[in-house]
């Protein structure tokens, strides 16, 4: 029988120090980048997440030596030649290794194949992506027709122009990655776009390798290739959408807290929840040389209304947060954190009413108003994020049951222990 494993939350205080892990984005696009450069690469402390491993295979797959040294990795690059892989790319539950990986596929003349989990088959959508793939001369499907995995891509790809769709950033970045790597200029037209600091952190990484890249407002971008550069030596910052999650529990109680490992100077977009939660009523000190934010004792929160686009993978925690507040919120904006691990919108508004919560579902946004929660059985709808979202109102209203909590692995390994470190009762257990 198959067995799975849950989490309980009891009410309980926390305070102290939490280390804040790696950033998941900062890994695997700096395993992909050092997978084509000239030379070896060293990744220091990268996340150890199953979608860490997800990239390692796909980039191995596509004949990068890939090599674990204690917490680091040693990355053999390619020079900006990829193999061609001898088995389908299966991406697990990542989003990013789908995209990333699959545009760069569209340099090699023959077919690769890349599937994922159920949640890659039907939530996350591909079809953005392949018609980029498609107007650079590649063959670029969805097997089954519908927009999703499995795809099959085969380049190869020429510089020129292309347009697609850019709500979801992923596709966006995915571009900007395939495009660094073909000979000549390429532009990339954008319509609809979204998730804009998701794109500033691809950017930063093509500044960084010094790879040619302009844009006009995230609406047209021009690439110049083909990239070459030295392998590098990078250690990965803390993950700032992960710091959301303490935080969010010890504003919840007002207890103090202090989170290390932040880099206020990483261009992560999700650091501009510091704001979100100050405009709340949030008392946060940040040591900016020390790499660490002590949230003190506050006045009360509040609600708030804002477009959280920019921040939309902090959706779920925010809005915990916000049942808690001492007056109603409105979040909008964020209609593709439908098309995430999970339908997030339906999620967070479905598992939080359980618990009493009054969060109306809007279709691109959530509306709070502020309840007295309860402890209640809950599922994690398998998306990490609202795992952890739950067991933040957990600790503060009643005994809670998280199924499916094994998901937390995917950004934060060390959720409950460290959580269980500041003073929080979390227990892990298993259900069949």
């Amino acid at each position: 029988m198959t067995k799975y494993m849950q989490y309980i939350v009891r009410p309980s205080s926390i305070s102290g120090s939490l280390t804040v892990p790696a950033s998941k984005s900062h890994s695997l696009r700096a395993i992909l980048l050092a997978s084509l450069a000239n030379g070896i690469s060293r990744i220091r402390a990268p996340l150890p997440s199953p979608d860490t491993l997800a990239m390692i295979r796909a980039c191995s797959a596509l004949g990068t030596e890939i090599l674990e040294k204690g917490p680091d990795l040693e990355v053999h690059g390619l020079g900006g030649r990829p193999k061609v892989p001898d088995q389908v790319i299966d991406v697990g539950n990542s989003g990013q290794v789908l995209r990333f990986v699959a545009a760069l596929a569209a340099l090699l003349p023959q077919y690769t194949i890349f599937t994922g989990d159920d949640s890659i088959r039907s939530i996350r959508p591909a079809q953005p992506l392949l018609d980029a793939l498609a107007g650079l001369g590649a063959f670029a499907v969805s097997s089954k027709g519908d927009g999703h995995a499995p795809i099959i891509v085969r380049g190869p790809a020429k510089a020129g122009s292309t347009r697609l769709d850019g709500a979801d950033s992923q596709p966006v970045s995915a571009m900007l990655f395939l495009a660094s790597f073909l000979e000549g200029e390429t532009t990339i037209l954008v319509d609809n776009p979204g998730e804009q600091p998701w794109i500033d952190l691809t950017l930063y990484w093509l500044e960084r390798l010094g790879i040619s890249c302009r844009h006009d407002n995230y609406r047209e971008y021009a690439v110049r290739g083909p990239a070459g550069y030295p392998g590098f030596d990078y250690t990965v910052p803390g993950d700032w959408s992960s710091a959301a999650f303490p935080l969010a529990a010890a504003l919840i109680q007002n207890r103090p807290l202090e989170l290390r490992n932040l880099d206020f100077r990483d261009p992560q977009g999700d650091k501009a929840i510091l704001d979100i939660l100050r405009d709340m009523g949030a008392n946060l000190i940040a040591h900016e040389e020390e790499k660490r934010l002590e949230a003190r004792p506050h006045n009360g929160l509040h609600g708030l209304e804002a477009d959280l686009n920019h921040i939309v993978d902090a959706v779920p925690v925010l809005a915990t947060l916000a049942c808690f507040a001492q007056s109603p919120s409105l979040f909008r904006g964020v209609g593709i954190a439908r098309h995430k691990e999970c339908d997030r919108l339906r999620a967070i508004a479905c598992e939080l009413g359980k618990m009493g919560g009054l969060v109306e579902e809007l279709p691109d946004g959530l509306r709070i108003t502020p309840a007295r929660l309860h402890g209640a059985i809950t599922e994690s709808w398998r998306d990490h994020r609202i795992a952890m979202s739950i067991a933040v109102a957990a600790l503060s209203c009643g005994e809670t049951v998280i199924r499916d909590s094994a998901c937390v692995v995917k950004s934060f390994p060390d959720f409950a222990r460290a959580m269980s470190a500041l003073g929080a009762r979390i227990e892990e257990s298993g259900f069949s």
